[in-house]
């Protein structure tokens, strides 16, 4: 890893990117300082999946830029780009065929020539990610025959194998239960990496993120603490619902409880009879 990416902060100035002739994000500002947690989040169609994408290349924003580690990536090579920023994608249907280790390793390759093979140091990146993710019993195990998490967590392995600096979530915890995806969000946050996730879950945006931003309708509706930026008056008005910030009774953490906005759920105690 070069100085200039060594504990990178990313930073998006100004981006717009269109698609289909439409601009579904116009001059997105973004700040991710080194080693902070940060969470991207807004409803459906905001433009959250298009700000991780610009992030890592897959689009090129029409105005504005990304920069990591002090460079415009879309001015670096695409194999220095790769060795800034990791992403862990919504889908991941490339590594249906192959086993853990196989998609573990491809982590390795913006480190090697096109056609150099594995040697000790890659395969000792690789097994130590597999270790830091709880997967080493299962690195033979083909991918497709492994649970929702297990990808997940074969996932974020390849991304530590990457050893990038930066690592991009995109909506990391979909199709998750609940135990997988506070396991998955504890482990990003103990890497001390510099994250940028894009989570559907203000509760859990609240609970591992340093800061947020709220998107709508492809620009910044709101940004800063988790308190601040997800405040009642701005929940309400971007996504339609009612929130309350309230106190974890044993952690002492806070919490995001969130109502149909305006109306209060009726609940229904059942008495048993006497007797029974």
């Amino acid at each position: 890893m070069s100085g200039a990416a060594a504990g990178a902060a990313l930073r998006v100035a100004g981006v717009t990117v269109a698609l289909g002739g439409r601009d579904v994000l116009r001059g997105v500002d973004l700040r991710v300082d080194a080693g902070r947690f940060v969470g991207l989040v807004g409803p459906n169609g905001s433009g959250k999946s298009t700000l991780i994408r610009a992030a890592y290349r897959a689009l090129r924003p029409r105005v504005g830029a990304v920069w990591i580690g002090g460079d415009d990536v879309w001015r670096i090579p695409a194999r220095e780009s790769a060795r800034r920023s990791a992403v862990v994608a919504q889908h991941d249907t490339e590594a249906a065929g192959f086993t853990v280790a196989e998609v573990v390793a491809m982590g390795r390759t913006p480190h090697k020539g096109a056609f150099t093979a594995d040697g000790p140091a890659d395969r000792e990146v690789c097994r130590l990610a597999l270790r830091r993710v709880g997967l080493t019993g299962l690195a033979g195990r083909p991918v497709a025959a492994l649970s929702g998490g297990e990808r997940r967590r074969v996932a974020v392995a390849r991304a530590l194998a990457q050893q990038a600096p930066v690592l991009l979530l995109d909506e990391p915890t979909n199709h998750l239960d609940v135990r997988h995806q506070y396991d998955l969000l504890a482990l990003v946050r103990s890497l001390g990496l510099t994250v940028l996730a894009a989570l559907h879950d203000l509760d859990l945006a609240v609970q591992f993120c340093d800061e947020v931003y709220v998107l709508r309708d492809g620009t910044v509706a709101a940004a800063g603490p988790p308190a601040r930026a997800l405040d009642p008056a701005v929940v309400r008005e971007v996504f339609g619902v009612d929130a309350h910030l309230v106190t974890h009774p044993v952690t002492g953490a806070p919490r995001l409880l969130l109502s149909a906005a305006g109306r209060q759920v009726e609940r229904r105690t059942t008495v048993e009879p006497p007797g029974r």
